[in-house]
């Protein structure tokens, strides 16, 4: 895999090592994101699920929420599940929270309720295949979506996986499903289409 692309996995909390499961699965190389050092030479970042809030404290304390912004608009793919979804979104409710503002949506914290609401459910998508399901675990609720940014699934009416550029985040956590879930082959399918643009233009 020496010249398999490398995606950063932000890895201050929550379920980066499922995330590198996944990318490894699908043939890419990862590097766990934890200092500023490790954003460079990278052609895609995962921002992972776990709890937003713990995040952004541990992004203060390790000086990294300048850096990792930076980055993140660099214009490489980003891809962004539940708590990383949180991070992104332009406003965040319940309660409201800074965050990078990448995406234009609107997302409430635990949107779906408490754990025992957690679970599978049937996506409804022209973006991908039929039958494709997302594991929602104390999800985050989009309750509006702005100019600009493409919804590419459902859960029954509310979007739950939406896309801006190089920049898509999902409700749900397609890391979490048995083999390579259709998502996680979309993100990986823009990395190589990054390194292959990059590439072309170095020529």
């Amino acid at each position: 895999m020496e010249d398999a692309p490398l995606v950063g996995v932000l890895a201050l909390q929550g379920d980066f090592a499922e995330h590198e499961a996944a990318l490894a699965a699908a043939g890419v190389r990862t590097r766990r994101i934890r200092a500023a050092a490790d954003l460079g030479g990278l052609d895609g970042i995962v921002l992972p699920g776990g709890e937003s809030t713990t995040m952004l404290k541990l992004l203060d304390v390790e000086e990294l929420w300048r850096p990792l912004g930076d980055a993140l608009r660099s214009g490489v793919p980003v891809f962004a599940t539940c708590a990383g979804m949180i991070l992104i979104a332009d406003r965040v409710e319940n309660p409201n929270q800074r965050s990078y503002g990448l995406l234009p949506i609107t997302v409430v914290r635990n949107g779906y309720g408490r754990q025992y609401h957690s679970g599978t459910f049937a996506l409804v998508s022209t973006a991908l295949p039929a039958g494709t399901t997302g594991t929602f675990i104390r999800a985050p609720r989009i309750t509006s979506v702005g100019a600009g940014c493409e919804v590419l699934a459902r859960r029954g009416d509310d979007p739950v996986l939406v896309r801006r550029g190089p920049v898509l985040a999902a409700c749900f956590h397609p890391e979490l499903a048995t083999g390579l879930h259709p998502v996680v082959a979309m993100f990986v399918e823009a990395v190589r289409a990054y390194v292959r643009r990059s590439a072309a233009a170095r020529a």
